[in-house]
């Protein structure tokens, strides 16, 4: 549709102005009064033709009328273009949207995106904080890929530091002389909690903790076989929660993996007096005045690497190996500065760089508990998914007159894991986030159990109709002089948002744009189903709005499983 349109504007301005190869851009607009497609272009062009916006729009809105496809268009406004499409138009239009729905064909020769999330620590269970970078970005890996990227999927897991020697301390002390093998995650957790409770008392016990690290670092083999098996324990649990949450990595490489890289980086950093000497025999990078960062250490005094000197290997690493096009990485605001000193830091060792992002979400306050592991008060996921599914199910008890299932447990599983998680993605992630049970589990308003019960109530519509077969419109010239009701074309208009609402969530990297649309597309079905008869209607009209509801079902699916959602067929 767009093409056609800024061929045709194309052609009237260079008749008219001599205007060159002009690519005229049309977007969908917001606002349904404003017609289908709308264009600045007059305005852009005015001032270097020396004429009004206004006389510039018309002369596109009269080249436009003689379009076949265009029912209307009108200048408005400061000289603003909206046009209006034909019913054949539109509906051919649609099959953007049926198009969209379908994973696209990989690009090819661009390099893979690198979305590093999750990022868990082992010997800890996941918190319910984690589940911001966990879900935002999978949907950012959900969206790209969908979209054709190459995609590979990364949880940067914290397997190494100083929290395995405070962790060893403390087996050894306290842990009964069991395997660690046969420690559960919350016996690590409970192993940690106390180091942190008796180094407040004794003092000796973070030194102990860092040696033990040391030892660690220059290979000690039972030390090694102690961190083996606490890796293997961790990963066993966390395995199931991601599972719930419909989440994938690609790699799980962690910290451990660059304990042979980070030298090379060090003597190259050396070399190009990027990192400098600083406190008692420390490496440290020092920024220019106008930068205003502060130093940033990448080795310590005693020789012990940082979080940092790994996340320097990785990124060589990720360079070298995968050739990647972005790397994203999506970590809490609390580490604003330091991506900020690790990707100057990177820039000074003049490496060429794909696009380092930090995709930066808010602080979740969830009923005024605290998350330190330190002090033993995290908040479990594992506890919060639990909660979330009762509490579904409560819900469909409350509401067992317009809730139908044949699988009560699985329906509040995909109700509460999916409110969580939409609670979550439906708000913008630059913002703290405030968490409300009661407004992620209505049935009515911004909520996952509203897209559910919208795409299983298209769904039981079309089981009606008495076709297995999603409603085709591949003959639209029986649209000839169909006139479309008011619902029907704000339907229409909804539904060809779709892909734009893909890119946005994709290149703002915001899973709320999607979300919101989402929540947009079933207020627009649920007044069209309210208003316009579908199964009674006759002829052209029954097989638009039946096509209608299927696509608006196809695309509530494919959009609720990008945001890592699922959702029923029956409810």
């Amino acid at each position: 549709m767009f093409e056609e349109l800024a061929e045709k504007a194309r052609i009237a301005l260079y008749d008219k102005y001599s205007l060159g190869d002009l690519v005229v851009p049309w977007r969908r607009p917001q606002e349904r009064a404003h017609g289908d497609a709308a264009t600045t272009v007059a305005l852009q062009l005015a001032k270097n033709l020396k004429k009004k916006p206004q006389e510039v729009a018309q002369v596109l809105c009269d080249a436009l009328k003689q379009c076949a496809s265009v029912e209307k268009a009108e200048v408005a406004g400061a000289g603003y273009v909206n046009v209006w499409l034909t019913p054949e138009a539109l509906i051919r239009e649609l099959q953007t949207t049926e198009t969209a729905c379908a994973q696209w064909p990989t690009r090819k020769g661009e390099g893979p995106v690198i979305i590093d999330y999750s990022q868990p620590n082992i010997a800890k269970p996941l918190g319910v904080h984690h589940i911001l970078s966990t879900v935002v970005g999978q949907c950012l890996c959900n969206v790209h890929r969908h979209l054709g990227y190459e995609v590979i999927g990364w949880n940067y897991i914290g397997d190494w530091g100083t929290q395995f020697g405070k962790l060893a301390v403390a087996w050894e002390k306290w842990g009964k002389g069991k395997p660690v093998s046969e420690h559960s995650l919350d016996e690590l957790l409970e192993l940690y909690v106390r180091f942190h409770a008796e180094a407040e008392k004794d003092k000796t016990l973070d030194e102990a903790a860092r040696a033990a690290f040391l030892k660690l670092e220059q290979g000690d083999k039972n030390l090694r076989s102690f961190w083996e098996g606490v890796v293997q324990v961790t990963k066993a649990s966390l395995s199931a929660i991601y599972e719930r949450l419909h989440v994938r990595f690609d790699l799980d490489i962690g910290e451990s993996f660059y304990e042979d890289k980070m030298q090379p980086i060090l003597e190259e950093g050396k070399k190009k007096s990027v990192f400098v000497k600083g406190e008692e025999g420390s490496l440290i990078v020092m920024f220019k005045e106008e930068e205003k960062l502060p130093p940033f250490l990448v080795q310590k005094g005693d020789g012990a690497t940082l979080y940092a000197t790994r996340d320097l290997a990785q990124i060589r690493y990720r360079i070298d190996t995968y050739h990647p096009q972005a790397i994203l990485y999506v970590v809490d605001v609390a580490q604003q500065l330091y991506f900020q000193q690790l990707f100057k830091t990177v820039s000074r060792l003049d490496w060429k760089l794909p696009l380092l992002e930090h995709v930066v979400f808010g602080r979740m306050r969830f009923k005024e508990k605290a998350m330190s592991t330190r002090k033993g008060t995290v908040l479990k996921l594992e506890h919060v998914l639990d909660e979330a599914v009762t509490r579904a199910r409560e819900a469909i008890a409350e509401h067992r007159d317009s809730i139908q299932t044949d699988d009560e447990n699985a329906l509040a599983e995909m109700m509460g894991t999916g409110a969580l998680v939409y609670g979550i993605l439906s708000q913008n992630r630059k913002m703290d986030l405030i968490f409300d049970w009661e407004k992620v589990l209505a049935l009515e308003g911004n909520s996952a159990p509203y897209l559910q019960y919208t795409h299983a109530r298209a769904c039981s519509v079309l089981r009606k109709a008495g076709s297995k077969d999603a409603p085709s419109l591949r003959n639209v010239d029986v649209f000839t002089d169909y006139v479309f009701t008011e619902h029907e074309r704000s339907l229409i208009g909804m539904l060809l948002q779709f892909a734009d609402a893909l890119e946005e969530a994709r290149a703002q990297r915001m899973p709320h744009t999607l979300a919101n649309y989402l929540y947009g597309l079933c207020q627009e079905f649920n007044s069209f189903y309210n208003v316009e008869p579908i199964l009674k209607a006759e002829g052209a009209t029954k097989a638009l709005r039946l096509f209608l509801t299927s696509l608006t079902a196809r695309v509530l699916k494919t959009g609720a499983f990008l945001l890592t959602l699922r959702v029923p067929e029956r409810m």
